[in-house]
């Protein structure tokens, strides 16, 4: 049985089908401590990555942004004293640009840039509907940072480097992981008419976009990730803030912001929806898949360290 101690990675997933994306990337399952700390009402699944003793916790359901995402960061990190970061993996809304050709599936990870620590939070405002910027967030910890361009490499050279596309394959026997066929980018101009499979959109107003000739299972994009109260579902009020040269939000999602000044977090997102009214579920399971397998490739980059060392109230990262 393991102790508290010997975990030095947390890992936080929103929804169950992450959850369930993050537990089967572990190398091994480990056997974690008998009993929770008082006050702690996360359930965790514990085991190893690569050399990384990991903790997993999923929110609780039917808990979702901002302050659940806290709440469970705050329990774990009493429960785990020598976590060194926190990844937040879960799925998000893209946001393509002329420039930038993000598709069903890809995965974005929060990096700093000229505008940002790498997360924007936002309100999208009740009253008018316009995106107001609430708060420029903490850039991830320089551990992780450090090992991106060696995650970049090895995903550059997929015939060399399995990582992602190997990772993936844990999810073969799992129809509900597997990639859909159709993804499908509406001009923002074009309504949702129908039901959820969009059956009765105007087909005619699809983005005519070639097809990927890269050896790569899925594009990787680094930026700034926008977190906020609410989940956008309008195409032009996302392209108004994609394109914003202050913003440039690559994905929106809505947990990151309550995280990201109070520990040592990178987020990471499988996009599953283009933010747009044409939002629905069929990629949800994929793109979990697809953010999971980035977090364990990059687990299996970044090098242990002895746990006496790596207590993360020491903010050493």
């Amino acid at each position: 049985m393991a102790s508290p101690e010997t975990f030095t990675v947390g890992w936080i997933c929103p929804l169950l089908d992450e959850y369930e994306a993050a537990c089967a990337m572990l190398d091994e399952d480990l056997e974690g401590p008998e009993a929770a700390d008082k006050g702690d009402g996360n359930t965790y699944t514990f085991g190893r990555i690569s050399k990384h003793n990991v903790v997993i916790a999923c929110l609780p359901h039917g808990r979702y942004g901002t302050n659940a995402a806290t709440r469970v960061a705050k329990d774990m990190m009493r429960s785990f004293p020598q976590l060194r970061f926190l990844l937040l993996v879960g799925t998000a809304g893209g946001a393509p640009t002329q420039d930038r050709d993000i598709r069903l599936g890809d995965v974005v990870v929060s990096v700093p840039t000229h505008s940002s620590g790498g997360v924007v939070q936002y309100d999208y405002g009740k009253h008018a509907e316009v995106f107001h910027v609430t708060s420029q967030l903490n850039a991830p910890p320089t551990v992780l940072l450090g090992a991106l361009p060696e995650v970049s490499r090895r995903h550059n050279y997929p015939k060399r480097f399995k990582g992602m596309d190997e990772h993936l394959q844990a999810f073969n026997s799992n129809p509900r992981f597997q990639k859909p066929q159709e993804d499908r980018l509406f001009l923002p101009t074009v309504r949702h008419q129908g039901g959820k499979d969009c059956a009765e959109c105007n087909m005619n107003g699809l983005v005519q976009r070639p097809p990927r000739t890269t050896g790569r299972a899925v594009n990787v994009f680094y930026g700034n990730v926008a977190s906020g109260n609410s989940i956008v579902m309008d195409a032009e009020k996302r392209d108004s803030f994609a394109r914003s040269p202050r913003i440039d939000a690559i994905c929106f999602e809505t947990e990151a912001a309550g995280l990201m000044n109070d520990f040592p977090c990178m987020v990471i997102r499988g996009i599953s929806n283009y933010a747009d009214a044409h939002k629905n579920d069929e990629w949800r399971c994929y793109a979990a898949a697809t953010a999971a397998a980035y977090a364990k490739e990059l687990l299996c980059v970044v090098r242990p360290v002895k746990a006496a060392s790596s207590a993360m109230n020491t903010m050493s990262c």
